[in-house]
């Protein structure tokens, strides 16, 4: 039952995405499309699997000012997990072989999200820190995995530069989302995926921060996360 529930929610995605290219279409690089495709993906995909999603200090989330969104990443799945938590007006980061996942990357084009090539890491800086200006004029949240890889559920990783150049340019606050870790165990006869937590932490201002404060701020959020994703291995019902 595990391997069909896990089949049906990644058939789900090119079938959802699909849908919304048309409204991508009709209204294209509007960021908000991102935001109600990744709500729809998420709670479809956690209905499939099966899945509870306990959220902890969900109102940390800033709704009202644009914000650098860092997050843990640790399997395909985390779309699920964590796709319904996008503020309005969010676009993400990406490598550039997702725009040829069918439908899925041609939405995320259409989406104005930010595409890098990851094996070029200084024109990947170059290319956070020109965000600043689009969260500057045009007011965007920007979503992004700082450690760049999977972990499966091994633990954070080291993070890259990028995010935190772009916060402290743009003076927009970080905020970090931090996924317990999970290797997709299943529950029952029934399949049903074990509950994976989600703890939004406080906004971390940079105002006044320069880009020699960068190591300090990356250090600063690194272990926070940390301290975050071990606290959320033991809250209870989550085992």
């Amino acid at each position: 039952m595990a391997v069909a529930r896990k089949i049906l929610a990644w058939l789900s995605v090119p079938l959802i995405c699909m849908l919304a290219l048309i409204g991508y279409i009709a209204r294209p690089f509007n960021p908000d499309n991102n935001r109600l495709l990744a709500w729809t993906l998420a709670r479809v995909g956690r209905c499939l699997l099966g899945m509870k999603r306990p959220l902890y200090g969900a109102e940390n989330m800033p709704q009202d000012r644009p914000t650098v969104i860092i997050a843990n990443h640790q399997q395909n799945d985390d779309l699920f997990v964590v796709g319904d938590l996008l503020p309005p007006r969010t676009v993400a980061v990406g490598k550039s072989s997702l725009v040829w996942l069918p439908f899925f990357g041609q939405v995320f084009w259409l989406g104005g999200n930010i595409i890098l090539n990851r094996g070029r890491s200084h024109k990947a800086v170059a290319a956070m820190q020109a965000t600043s200006d689009a969260i500057h004029k045009d007011r965007k949240s920007i979503w992004v995995f700082p450690e760049g890889t999977r972990s499966r559920g091994r633990g954070l990783g080291s993070f890259k530069k990028g995010a935190f150049h772009t916060a402290i340019a743009a003076g927009a606050p970080i905020t970090m989302v931090c996924v317990g870790e999970y290797h997709s165990q299943t529950r029952g006869w029934a399949g049903r995926r074990k509950p994976v937590p989600v703890h939004i932490l406080p906004p971390v201002e940079t105002t006044g921060l320069t880009r020699d404060d960068v190591p300090e701020l990356m250090a600063r959020c690194h272990q926070q996360m940390a301290d975050a994703i071990t606290a959320l291995g033991h809250r209870p019902g989550t085992a």
